[in-house]
């Protein structure tokens, strides 16, 4: 299968690093924002085609899927687009800037069969995809409780910009719509159990940042000298808390923050059942921590010989060989392309779905207006 990128920026380059590891797909080209970009960018990754323009990627009748890493105000035209050319489709999240694009992405998958994804490559870790085993398989007992977080600290100073933070580019939500609902989803794939309710309180904590006069790429670092910047308002959160509770009786809680010092990229997760607990930290990923009322607490190692079947499949490396960051995304990849191998109309897999995609999306928009009026608010989707 041959595939193609749209985007030369950070992530665009983390799913082309992915794709050139996996065995069955070729990474064949890519696409900036100029011909300028996309052939620099195909040089640096010994790449066959370097498309001036999105046009021309996706009319390319060799491409089988595409991956869509652009700015998140361009995701629903591309999909569209990439469908209505015969292309799989593999997006970054969120799938879309509102949920009538994000509910008409869905109609669309399910009109032309295609195989369709989001990427919550998040699931990917083994212990994840370990403890989703283990908590299907009855070990955990009924779920009752999911706590957690997940922080960065890439946003700290007023000085770091990216476009991330401008609402007309990223939408209304930042934190949690970034971050934030990579932990929901996780926590929701873990658990089959799915977010009905929330009570949401957000926080900007630099209304105005310095922005460089010049894009920056996400994760560059930040800009020290005020002569080189510009003031913009900046309405997107950067902390959020939100409580929530699940179809299946579970409650839950997760901080998110972009602005916690020393936090590079932490996602942590406690899910608490009848039987017992889990609890996982994706800075510490090889490792997760499993607690009993009435027997010794155990510390789980990442190791195909001892971890379910059905993680197997996503761990590449025996025990004692770390599986981090980079693999997740491989891994969500290996996923994908099974699922168009297979050969079957809108084959799905571990990876998410673009009806699961969609409601992050719903979450977020019950998240916005919890926010306002600081009270509990429904998803308009069970």
């Amino acid at each position: 299968m041959k595939a193609a990128i749209t985007s030369t920026g950070f992530m665009g380059g983390v799913h082309a690093e992915a794709l050139k590891r996996l065995q069955g797909v070729t990474l064949v080209g890519i696409q900036g924002s100029s011909p300028e970009k996309s052939e620099s960018a195909a040089t640096r990754l010994e790449l066959e085609k370097a498309y001036d323009d999105w046009n021309a990627l996706v009319s390319d009748p060799d491409i089988d899927a595409v991956h869509i890493t652009t700015p998140n105000r361009l995701h629903f035209s591309q999909a569209v687009d990439a469908m209505k050319a015969g292309k799989h489709v593999l997006c970054e999240k969120p799938l879309a800037m509102t949920s009538k694009e994000s509910a008409e992405l869905v109609r669309l998958a399910e009109e032309t069969g295609l195989v369709a994804g989001v990427n919550y490559n998040l699931r990917f870790y083994p212990l994840s995809l370990e403890a989703k085993a283990r908590v299907h398989r009855g070990d955990l007992g009924s779920v009752h409780s999911v706590f957690g977080s997940y922080q960065q600290d890439w946003l700290l100073h007023e000085t770091d910009y990216n476009w991330r933070v401008l609402a007309e580019e990223q939408g209304a939500l930042r934190a949690v719509a970034d971050i934030g609902t990579h932990w929901v989803d996780l926590v929701q794939n873990i658990t089959g159990q799915k977010v009905t309710e929330v009570l949401a309180d957000l926080h900007t904590l630099h209304p105005v940042r310095r922005r460089p006069k010049g894009e920056v790429e996400t994760f560059s670092g930040k800009v020290d000298s005020a002569d080189a910047t510009e003031p913009v308002d900046v309405t997107t959160d950067d902390i959020g808390c939100l409580i929530f509770r699940l179809d299946g009786g579970a409650r839950g809680m997760v901080f998110v923050s972009q602005v916690t010092p020393g936090k590079k990229n932490c996602l942590r997760y406690e899910i608490a059942g009848s039987k017992g607990t889990i609890e996982f930290n994706s800075e510490e990923p090889n490792t997760a921590w499993i607690g009993s009322r009435d027997e010794a607490n155990q510390i789980l190692l990442k190791d195909p010989g001892l971890n379910a079947e059905s993680t197997r499949h996503f761990t590449d490396y025996p025990g004692g060989h770390a599986e981090g960051f980079p693999d997740t995304f491989k891994m969500c990849f290996r996923s994908f392309y099974d699922a168009i191998a297979s050969g079957e109309k809108g084959a799905g897999g571990e990876f998410a779905s673009f009806e699961e995609g969609h409601r992050e999306i719903v979450l977020c928009d019950a998240v916005i207006e919890s926010a306002e009026k600081q009270g509990w608010v429904k998803l308009e989707t069970a």
